[in-house]
């Protein structure tokens, strides 16, 4: 990647690695993983993953998730068994750590879209194959490096990059932020107070930006953070098990809300991403998410590419 190259003669190997969010990761490891995501989409089928089987633990609905790693395995030759939570003895009592050691004896690999960080770290701790995050109440690390991948295609670098994410500062704020610092990109978040990232993972980007070269900052003003933006994100206001809180919600998030009036305090080029699923005119305007800056289709078709560089990776 221009200007980020990893050295051609240096070998980097992440067989056997977990994924459970990015500050476990050099900025190598990730700039590799992101020119090979480049590579298979250009050139999506091969046998890498040949007999290859990665076991997928649903405990939250998924549409983007559950596509791209079953379709990523199958591109690369190998397997993917979808495993419902309620279906498993996993919803009936049995330890996580049971489950990590007993599937660990059946794949090569196992993908978990989970609520508690915690129950990845089980995972981990207690299988003996690599273990990818799908997603957590923590981080959303599979997503931020698809993120990273629609930056640079678009930007053509990602160090110095201004990324502004607006809304609540959830999981997916969380992993920007991690690896946007190891990145060495310029990272907001505006979000009101109440609905901050938390404190120790912001503490923890702002440690990897100065190290990297980057910065991170939280604020309430989302005018001024929106202001010289290469890009602006968002998600969902009210995320999965947050019911109850969604009027609320919607009266404290509204403000942060990206539509023409964000996207013209922002540079002229900026662009707009959004993780998906969107709640049109809640978030974004069905405006702005079909409009000229935004690349929120071609953000998701990222999932794909670098879901199959991780695959490829760790299995």
């Amino acid at each position: 990647m221009r200007t980020e190259t990893t050295d051609p003669k240096e070998e980097i190997s992440l067989k056997g690695k977990h994924l459970l969010t990015w500050k476990d990761y050099s900025r190598k490891e990730i700039i590799h993983l992101l020119e090979r995501a480049l590579v298979l989409k250009q050139s999506p089928y091969s046998g890498a993953l040949s007999q290859k089987t990665l076991a997928m633990i649903f405990e939250k609905s998924s549409t983007r998730t559950r596509v791209s790693f079953e379709v990523g395995m199958t591109q690369l030759g190998g397997t993917a068994i979808n495993l419902n939570s309620r279906d498993m003895q996993l919803g009936r009592g049995e330890t996580i750590g049971d489950t990590a050691k007993v599937l660990s004896r059946y794949v090569d690999g196992i993908m978990i879209r989970t609520d508690a960080h915690q129950k990845l770290e089980e995972l981990a701790g207690n299988g003996s194959v690599p273990v990818i995050s799908g997603l957590c109440d923590l981080y959303h690390p599979c997503q931020a490096l698809a993120d990273m991948l629609t930056v640079y295609e678009q930007k053509g670098q990602l160090a110095g990059v201004k990324l502004v994410y607006t809304g609540d500062g959830n999981n997916v704020a969380h992993s920007l932020m991690t690896i946007g610092a190891i990145l060495g990109l310029e990272v907001v978040v505006a979000s009101p107070s109440g609905y901050w990232p938390l404190d120790f993972i912001t503490g923890n980007a702002k440690k990897l930006a100065a190290k990297h070269g980057g910065s991170v900052t939280v604020t309430e003003n989302v005018e001024e953070a929106a202001a010289g933006a290469d890009i602006l994100y968002t998600d969902v206001w009210t995320s999965m098990g947050q019911d109850g809180e969604e009027k609320e919600r919607k009266e404290a998030l509204f403000p942060y809300q990206i539509n023409e009036r964000l996207v013209t305090a922002a540079k002229p080029d900026v662009s707009v991403l959004h993780c998906l699923p969107a709640h049109r005119e809640e978030e974004i305007t069905g405006e702005v998410m079909e409009g000229e800056h935004s690349l929120v289709f071609e953000q998701a078709e990222n999932r794909l590419h670098v879901q199959k560089a991780i695959l490829e990776a760790l299995l």
